[in-house]
């Protein structure tokens, strides 16, 4: 077999429909608005008394290193699979294969004697999938508020809150994602999304 031809990315330019599963993105865009609604009225809310800083909590070290694991794990991967491969990986979760596995699944539940597990033990990642988007979200206008940020990952600051959590959010859904490639089925064949 030609390996050339399995490890090519596909074009990301006119088949940037194709990459994606319109209910999917649904999902995450209604999630990501939700939670911008609950941190604007966070915000609204907010005390006008300011919160007192407590050492320790900003925890920048664990954050310095899971961001410089990160770029190593990133820079590996852009050089042994190229930037296309690895923008189609982050995409995958929001894809019409993801969709149509998470159908399968489902679909068969009582033909298939895993499926049902596979499902209860996908519930969590699917949740923090699902939940990823809409922290995210609370934390565009909450974080304006500076108790919000205080005492955060990251804080006192906004832009260092929200650096922080926000690479918090893209691992834990990249780990929900690699979860959820080894517990769903194979998409069936013939179906699109």
């Amino acid at each position: 077999m030609n390996t050339a031809a399995r490890t090519k990315p596909r074009s990301l330019g006119a088949q940037s429909d194709s990459l994606l599963s319109w209910p999917l993105v649904t999902i995450a865009a209604t999630s990501l608005s939700a939670g911008i609604v609950v941190g604007g009225l966070a915000y609204l809310d907010r005390s006008p008394q300011r919160a007192p800083y407590v050492g320790g909590t900003a925890a920048w070290a664990p954050h310095i290193a899971l961001l410089l694991l990160t770029a190593v794990g990133v820079t590996v991967m852009v050089r042994r699979r190229g930037a296309d491969a690895v923008l189609l990986m982050l995409l995958a979760p929001l894809g019409p294969t993801a969709a149509r596995r998470l159908a399968n699944t489902v679909a068969s539940i009582l033909r298939h004697p895993t499926a049902l597990l596979r499902l209860l033990l996908g519930v969590l990642p699917l949740a923090m999938l699902v939940f990823g988007p809409f922290r995210v979200g609370v934390q565009i206008l909450g974080g304006l508020d500076p108790n919000f940020t205080v005492n955060a990952w990251g804080g006192p600051t906004y832009l260092g809150a929200m650096a922080c959590h926000y690479l918090d959010a893209v691992l834990l859904m990249a780990a929900a994602a690699a979860l959820l490639n080894k517990l769903l089925l194979p998409a069936a064949h013939g179906t699109r999304r």
